[in-house]
């Protein structure tokens, strides 16, 4: 597996090199240490928007045009992504031509024109794409659970923001976040897979340039929970969309492994409890699936499925079961095993990718104090013991943590019934 060294360029902005031996592609990502959960509410939407920005062009490249067909030259994959801690930019190459796709980047992230006609037509993409994840409720339902586990708040509010939001931005209001939350103190530049000498050497002359900004850092989640939640969002569905979810721990915590193999026991692969329980022997579901996410200051383990009409209590009382048991009973040694097997696995496939290797270690940057190598995790994973994943279930499976959000047509009766249900 890769593994990585760290420089800081002379404005402290940290490059971390992952090479990959034998690669045939290379990565430049820059991860920025922002994003949803750093607006004030009037600013929600705007990390998301400001990401479609960059690509509108440059005083270099005037236009979105000129800037894509650059990037279509080069032969690669390029994009980006905004999320509730962080946004990205990353552009995946043949091996040679990273020092091409470098300068684009910092060309795009130092000199765009924000152009206020472009801003006024880039509103309804914006609006057209909210819809699209309104009307995918297998996507938006994973939005509805954060905003019931947060509510009002940043953590809480969807990453792309409101349609009155996005229709009232200014030109003013993107060169304001811009300046505060990109640059030296919030950028970190990885390159992985085949970097030369000539590549380390073009990003550090590129992005040790980038001036030190004021950042201003997010409000930090607080989590104040003294009974189930439930929040259901109407919407006229053929099922109902469910995630039923526990609060657990964020980054870095101690039990943070245990809980990613709680998930996988669960419901994370086709031999999971839940896969078994609520789709093989209830029939009940397509889709099932238990996944634990880990934020800087808070987390939760869900469980997602689509389920008929008319029988979400039975749905809800399932995974509820399934909860209960994993609390109160130890996993077999062979189901522990089985889940390290599916996490490692899936990792080794991941890291197989230049963009891939560039990922895990952005992430970590933004997210964690210490960068860890796979073969660290690895290490960490398979030293863990039926014990640990006793004691890991055994402190979220709580009622103060128990969070239910729907997507679909439900009706006040059965609304009751789902609140007198949702316990543990």
């Amino acid at each position: 597996m890769s593994k990585h060294r760290k420089i800081l360029l002379s404005n402290k902005i940290p490059l971390i090199l992952a090479p990959i031996v034998g690669a045939k592609t290379a990565t430049a990502l820059v991860m920025v240490k922002t994003g949803s959960k750093y607006e004030k509410k009037e600013e929600s939407g705007l990390s998301h928007f400001l990401e479609h920005m960059f690509f509108k062009g440059t005083d270099k490249r005037p236009d979105t045009l000129s800037l894509s067909a650059e990037l279509d030259a080069l032969g690669g994959e390029y994009n980006a992504f905004t999320s509730k801690e962080y946004t990205g930019y990353y552009v995946k190459t043949a091996a040679g031509k990273l020092g091409q796709a470098l300068e684009i980047l910092g060309d795009m992230l130092s000199n765009s024109k924000f152009d206020a006609v472009e801003i006024e037509r880039e509103k309804g993409v914006i609006i057209e794409e909210l819809n699209m994840y309104e009307d995918n409720p297998i996507m938006h339902v994973e939005d509805v659970l954060e905003s019931c586990l947060y509510g009002d708040t940043p953590a809480g509010r969807d990453t792309i923001g409101t349609k009155k939001n996005i229709r009232a931005f200014k030109r003013s209001d993107f060169l304001r976040y811009f300046r505060r939350q990109y640059g030296a103190h919030s950028i970190f530049v990885i390159l992985s897979g085949s970097i030369r000498p000539a590549d380390k050497a073009a990003a550090a002359k590129i992005f040790g340039i980038f001036p030190i900004n004021t950042w201003r850092n997010k409000i930090a989640v607080k989590e104040k929970q003294e009974q189930p939640l439930l929040k259901i969002v109407n919407k006229k569905t053929d099922q109902i969309n469910l995630a039923l979810a526990l609060r657990t721990v964020p980054v870095g915590h101690s039990q943070e492994l245990a809980l990613k193999l709680l998930s996988v026991i669960l419901g994370g692969s086709m031999s999971s409890r839940l896969f078994i329980s609520l789709r093989e022997r209830s029939g009940l579901a397509y889709y099932v699936k238990t996944t634990a996410e880990f934020y800087s200051d808070s987390g939760y383990l869900s469980t997602q499925a689509g389920v008929p009409k008319g029988q979400t209590e039975e749905a809800v009382k399932i995974i509820l079961s399934e909860y209960r048991r994993i609390a109160s009973e130890d996993v077999s040694t062979e189901e522990l095993a089985r889940a390290k097997d599916v996490v490692s696995g899936r990792l080794l496939m991941r890291l197989e990718a230049s963009d891939e290797v560039a990922s895990w270690y952005g992430r970590q940057a933004v997210l964690r104090e210490h960068l860890s190598d796979p073969d660290e995790v690895e290490k960490k994973l398979r030293s863990l013991k039926v014990s640990d994943i006793r004691q890991a279930a055994r402190m979220i499976v709580k009622n103060n943590g128990l969070n239910l959000a729907i997507i679909g047509q439900i009706s006040s009766s059965e609304k009751k019934n789902l609140q007198a249900a949702l316990k543990l």
